[in-house]
């Protein structure tokens, strides 16, 4: 007798709820998208391609909110990536440009760390100089064989305008991170990255001095202090600023403002931000400024030391209600075009030590270069950053801030999923 035996072979049962993301399986309930998470200038945040986010802007929030952990007003971020500041809850996303003058296009996210919410009215410049090695080490913009250094053209999509980033390349072709350039606020050192601004003014307004005055009194009724004056010069250059001249703020019983560290003192600095924005024309009235707090941003300037060799000027800046930690990129790039500016708070205040006026801004003419710039010292309560402004003359006289330049640093910190719950 001839025994046989039979072997049935079945299939593996069909997965239920399980889905791929970047090539692993996840339960259904799980929901993410890869990014990666750079220091990129003194902010810190998630770098994500468009494709991996949908198609319709208006969809962002929920998925950013949760991202970060913002849900429910959660100020210390504990159940998201964000890290409980405005400067390290922000988002880059970043495609490539189908616009042949323009390699990269990049849309910049603020992310309230302390609401569910978020901010898409301007740029910020810290983030920005992220994006030309983000999109270097993505293959977003390819070098060519043994090239060193390669100058990445970025349209932020937030202010439609155009940075230059010259950026380091490594024998791979990877972004060159390693080197000797240091940024005040940022330990050790790394490769620079050039940010240029091309043609920063009128950024959200149309012009670079939207009330047509470089510099007014404006009149701020704070429901704290009462009425009471200030010397203001509202300048849009990168993104919209109310730059305040700091010794014209005279309040009864306290005379030793502004003090960021003075809580009533900082309710003021938003009543007078909120006077700026409806004097830019930005907002119809005080309560509708309120409701956008990333623009216009605002800063104190003061004189700096008179031993103070470095610095030409001194800033106290302000983020989504807070005292900044150092100073917003766009601000120096702002600060720079305003005290290029005959007229300015930031020209008058350069000029208090007694300085020699030799106008440090480069000059073009019709497109050519006709003087190089000279550094500009903005002082800040992490130190110092420098910046380059070129003043361009057209062939009818006309003057414009043609560029202003910047030096930052970036990191990439991790790379994978970020897990949401919209």
């Amino acid at each position: 007798m001839t025994l046989t035996a039979s072997i049935t072979i079945t299939e593996p049962p069909v997965l239920q709820n399980i889905h791929h993301i970047n090539g692993k399986l996840f339960g259904r309930s799980k929901k993410a998208f890869p990014a990666v998470w750079m220091r990129s200038g003194t902010s810190k945040g998630l770098f994500i391609h468009r494709k991996d986010l949908p198609a319709s802007t208006k969809l962002w929030e929920p998925i950013l909110v949760s991202a970060m952990g913002s849900e429910g007003g959660n100020a210390k971020q504990i159940d998201g990536v964000g890290g409980a500041t405005s400067t390290t809850s922000k988002v880059a996303v970043v495609a490539k440009s189908q616009d042949p003058n323009v390699d990269v296009e990049y849309t910049f996210i603020q992310v309230a760390p302390d609401q569910a919410k978020i901010d898409m009215s301007g740029n910020c410049g810290n983030i920005a100089s992220g994006v030309g090695p983000f999109a270097l080490d993505e293959g977003i913009v390819r070098a060519i064989p043994e090239q060193t250094e390669i100058d990445i053209r970025i349209l932020n999509t937030n202010t439609r305008q155009t940075l230059v980033e010259t950026v380091q390349v490594a024998p791979d072709g990877g972004f060159q991170e390693e080197g000797d350039f240091r940024i005040p606020g940022v330990q050790g050192t790394s490769s620079p990255i050039k940010v240029a601004f091309l043609n920063p003014g009128g950024s959200m307004t149309g012009r670079m001095l939207p009330s047509g005055a470089t510099q007014e009194i404006l009149t701020v009724d704070s429901p704290s202090v009462g009425k009471f004056d200030v010397r203001v010069s509202l300048v849009d250059a990168a993104n919209p600023f109310v730059l305040v001249d700091s010794s014209s703020i005279s309040i009864t019983g306290h005379p030793s403002w502004p003090d960021a560290n003075d809580t009533k003192f900082v309710s003021v600095v938003e009543d007078i931000r909120r006077t700026g924005a409806v004097r830019f024309g930005l907002a119809a009235d005080i309560e509708t400024a309120g409701l956008v707090r990333g623009t216009p941003k605002i800063a104190f300037l003061s004189p700096t030391a008179e031993d103070d060799k470095e610095a030409d000027l001194t800033v106290l800046a302000f983020t989504m209600g807070k005292p900044h930690a150092s100073l917003q990129l766009t601000g120096a790039v702002c600060l720079g075009a305003a005290a290029s500016v005959h007229g300015t708070v930031a020209w008058d205040i350069t000029g208090r030590k007694g300085m020699d006026r030799v106008p440090k801004h480069g000059m073009s003419l019709n497109g050519h270069d006709i003087a190089s710039p000279l550094p500009i010292g903005i002082r800040h309560s992490a130190g110092v950053i420098f910046v380059e402004t070129m003043l361009g003359m057209d062939h009818e006289g006309e003057m414009n801030v043609e560029k202003v330049a910047v030096f930052r640093t970036a990191r990439r910190l991790f790379e994978g999923n970020v897990f949401y719950r919209a």
